[in-house]
């Protein structure tokens, strides 16, 4: 037996199931503007976290080896100039014959340390606006989202793939400058360390 959601849809008439072909196209569309929610809040949220900061917390780690916040907005900067998108041409370029690039990942240790936070904050919105729009004037269908390119470590990838590990990446990067500044206070909050996971 099929169960159905009646949605109201331009390409449905009311009260009928629609086929699972556009279904796909709906969830296809629905994924696109999904991500792009979280694509372009990105830059704004880390301008709120980060601008202004005094240097402690924008320059602490979690020791050696590790990223401080600043690190971060860099290593973002980074991935906007070598990987979402050039991946996103080579994949509807050249398809799966033409492997993708590899991307340092620690390039940004290697950059200008002496910028300041606020120029990367900058720099890092601009780009980021640049890439979505590029992004959008592809027009992407959601037959699209099922191209394949080929990454250099893991083999055969998707278009939908690439795009919801932009949209993770952006979100565990979130995540990581906000568990290492609330670490710069472990010892701060005494014993209130036992209910703060991120203390852990």
């Amino acid at each position: 037996m099929q169960i159905c959601v009646i949605l109201t849809r331009a390409q449905d008439s009311p009260g009928t199931c629609p086929s699972q072909n556009g279904d796909n196209q709906f969830m296809g569309v629905l994924f696109i503007e999904e991500s792009l929610a979280v694509l372009t809040r990105t830059p704004a949220t880390l301008d709120a976290l980060l601008r202004g900061l005094p240097e402690v917390w924008t320059t602490a780690t979690e020791g050696p080896g590790t990223w401080s916040p600043y690190i971060v907005i860099g290593h973002l900067i980074h991935c906007e100039k070598v990987d979402w998108m050039e991946r996103v041409g080579v994949i509807l370029k050249d398809g799966p014959q033409w492997p993708f690039t590899p991307v340092d990942r620690e390039a940004q240790l290697n950059g200008d340390s002496a910028a300041p936070l606020a120029a990367l904050l900058d720099e890092f919105a601009a780009l980021r606006r640049e890439n979505l729009d590029r992004l959008r004037d592809l027009n992407l269908q959601p037959a699209d989202l099922e191209r394949e390119g080929t990454h250099p470590a893991f083999g055969r990838v998707t278009l939908r793939q690439l795009l919801a590990t932009w949209t993770a990446h952006d979100l565990a990067h979130i995540l990581q400058i906000s568990r290492v500044m609330a670490r710069r206070y472990k010892q701060e909050v005494g014993p209130w360390a036992e209910y703060l996971s991120v203390m852990e």
